[in-house]
């Protein structure tokens, strides 16, 4: 596969969660009173509903209330959405093809705090592109820096050593591995306009999780960084 079809891939990914998330927000799937579990199972069946084989058997991750302040890789106890939570809904996990990502984040209820985060997180995202898309030499630690100072001056927290990762490549698949280079980090001193192992062009999915500490709630904003 080349170049141009590989990242045709992943823009086609992101694509189908994009049409995901307008489905599932059309048909009221996430809702207060239903559990983080059974709307993950209903995306996932929505998913594989309209996208068929291009769906994987895999659901996607829901986390509510307290459960979004947490590492979206720790598992966690089934929990009811309540009248005034937040909920992130993580469509990655039913994705095919490439590895990709895909979050986004409502609020229920009438919270000004909570549909404040609701507004911060695409304009910290954009935030995030803006400054890669400025810098042909930025380095990961740079766009974590710049990230950074973005959601501080917006009155938030960080949540998480990072602010993204490579995708489509095998060193990325496990984040639990912590190769630096392959994350958007304070470690990783690389440029992320580069060739790979095997030469391929690196890509990256820019993660933005916001934490309120004192409340005890968060959010989070994925997408890709590049290729859009």
């Amino acid at each position: 596969m080349d170049e141009r079809l590989r990242a045709l891939g992943l823009v086609e990914a992101q694509r189908m969660a994009q049409a995901l998330f307008a489905d599932v927000m059309a048909r009221n799937v996430i809702a207060p009173g239903n559990s983080e579990h059974e709307t993950g199972n209903w995306i996932g069946d929505l998913a594989r509903q309209v996208f068929g084989t291009a769906a994987r058997r895999a659901e996607p991750v829901v986390r509510s209330g307290p459960h979004t302040v947490l590492p979206y890789e720790q598992e966690l106890p089934d929990r009811v959405i309540g009248e005034d939570d937040i909920v992130v809904a993580d469509l990655g996990p039913v994705l095919t093809g490439y590895e990709t990502d895909f979050a986004r984040t409502l609020a229920f209820g009438n919270d000004p705090h909570k549909h404040c985060l609701i507004e911060d997180l695409p304009k910290i995202f954009a935030a995030g592109r803006d400054a890669f898309y400025g810098d042909s030499r930025i380095t990961g630690r740079q766009l974590y820096a710049e990230v950074q100072a973005v959601v501080a001056k917006a009155g938030w927290t960080l949540g998480g050593w990072h602010v993204g990762r490579l995708v489509g490549a095998p060193s990325a698949a496990n984040s639990h591995t912590r190769q630096v280079s392959s994350f958007l980090c304070t470690d990783n001193d690389q440029p992320l306009r580069r060739s790979g192992p095997g030469g391929w062009q690196a890509h990256w999915i820019l993660e933005i999780h916001l934490v309120d500490e004192h409340q005890g709630f968060g959010g989070s904003h994925k997408g890709l960084l590049d290729l859009t």
